[in-house]
């Protein structure tokens, strides 16, 4: 099977999963322009972020609609795609001596997956496991679990980040729908930069002027080093799919690597 690629998308709200605009268009197009069709999707979804490192393991993975104060129809999205028990315990030796649970019953899909995969394979015919996010751990050792993922490439799994480089929901504007603040465009832009052309120095981020602005918390951040740490494995650089910005504190940023 051809090699997978893997890529971050800035999933933004839940909205999205319902939409049809630039940034759902873009998720299409790359589920549509895979050469061969997934063995299965892993998923790092920012909104799995628990104080352990769990792989779901469920034969039929529920639809969680983590989120309130959204109109009754996006609760009744349901996305049927199956799990992969097997594949789980896989993911699981892959990365030792990292030790990696096998979840049969406490988490499902979540929305910064669904609301993504919706749109890139609709049908839900495509095994999905959800990685989580371990608030315990710094940015080099998510970096560093990234990297090792690689070789799932290889074997015919998608490997996926969902999260948004800028996340800052206290500072929300919902007056400046597809509009982003100064600092969330200079945090971004340098996001960007390093990507493109050196994403082994993306923990570098951390300490820029913005950081603590752009990612108050490091849920929605993390996904993106696991992107960095497979490019620094595979010595590639990323290429951006689509960029944009939501409510002058939300950016859209989606990276495709291979």
């Amino acid at each position: 099977m051809t090699r997978m690629p893997a890529a971050f998308v800035g999933h933004g709200t839940p909205m999205n999963a319902l939409d049809h605009n630039r940034y759902t268009q873009a998720w299409s197009d790359f589920g549509a322009s895979l050469p061969d069709v997934p063995r299965a999707v892993l998923v790092v979804s920012a909104h799995w972020y628990v104080n352990v490192t769990a792989v779901t393991a469920m034969r039929a993975p529920r639809t969680i609609h983590d989120f309130y104060g959204f109109p009754p129809e996006l609760f009744d999205v349901r996305y049927p795609a199956p799990g992969d028990p097997e594949l789980a315990e896989h993911v699981a030796d892959v990365v030792k001596p990292t030790w990696v649970g096998m979840d049969h019953d406490g988490w499902g899909i979540d929305h910064g997956t669904w609301s993504v995969l919706v749109h890139m394979f609709p049908r839900a015919d495509v095994p999905v496991l959800q990685l989580s996010l371990n608030a315990e751990k710094d940015f080099d050792w998510h970096f560093d679990l990234g990297a090792r993922l690689g070789a799932l490439r290889d074997e015919g799994v998608l490997i996926l980040g969902s999260g948004n480089v800028v996340h800052n929901l206290r500072l929300i504007d919902w007056r400046r729908p597809g509009e982003g603040t100064e600092w969330a465009h200079r945090f971004d832009d340098d996001v960007k930069a390093t990507m493109g052309e050196s994403p082994s120095e993306l923990g570098r981020a951390q300490s820029h002027p913005d950081y603590r602005m752009a990612v108050p918390t490091p849920d929605h951040f993390l996904p993106l080093a696991y992107l960095a740490g497979l490019a620094s494995q595979s010595q590639s650089r990323s290429r951006t799919i689509v960029d944009g910005y939501e409510m002058g504190s939300l950016s859209m940023t989606a990276y495709v690597i291979d």
